[in-house]
């Protein structure tokens, strides 16, 4: 039925088809292929539990090439039509940005001299100033650094005990004991 806003508003074309998320998909397909490619060159052996150390790697591949094609299908028959609105502001916050890479270069090169627990403690703090800057909230105060490091050696330390007391991976600690 026709009524008289039809004529003064004829109905828009669909939305072109996305590129981007195609793209997406189709990266994701790549690195299924990759993942798949990298698998045949592991051992299929059976171990204990009757799959070999290779099942794990094709599993991934499997899952992701899964995924990849559903994406493309998905991108293909009209796009993501269910997105939400991004949040936050209209372009990335670099500030926010170098505060997160500053943390990361940082554990990758002081673990060695200060050790897991603090290394990892010190990017935990760096990534949270980044993110807490990025969004807009209170950052620089005592109250909230001191809250970072706590919360930083709570993660950082029962993962480095983990690798190093149960499970016998040498992991860079401050004393010979291995519980530092």
């Amino acid at each position: 039925m026709t009524t008289p806003d039809d004529t003064l508003h004829p109905p828009t074309a669909p939305a072109p088809v996305g590129w981007a998320q195609t793209a997406v998909g189709i990266a994701v397909v790549l690195v299924a292929l990759g993942m798949g490619y990298g698998a045949l060159g592991i051992s299929s052996d059976a171990g204990y539990g009757g799959v070999g150390p290779n099942f794990l790697p094709w599993l991934c591949a499997v899952g992701l090439l899964v995924s990849g094609l559903m994406i493309i299908q998905e991108a293909r028959s009209g796009g993501f039509r269910e997105m939400d609105a991004p949040p936050g502001a209209p372009r990335g916050y670099w500030f926010g940005f170098v505060w997160v890479s500053a943390g990361l270069l940082l554990n990758a090169s002081l673990i060695e001299h200060i050790g897991f627990i603090l290394s990892c403690t010190l990017c935990y703090v760096f990534a949270c100033q980044g993110l807490r800057r990025a969004s807009g909230q209170d950052a620089g105060t005592p109250k909230v650094l001191l809250t970072d490091t706590v919360t930083g050696v709570i993660i950082s330390a029962p993962v480095f005990w983990m690798f190093t007391q149960f499970l016998a991976i040498n992991l860079p600690g401050l004393t010979a004991s291995g519980w530092i």
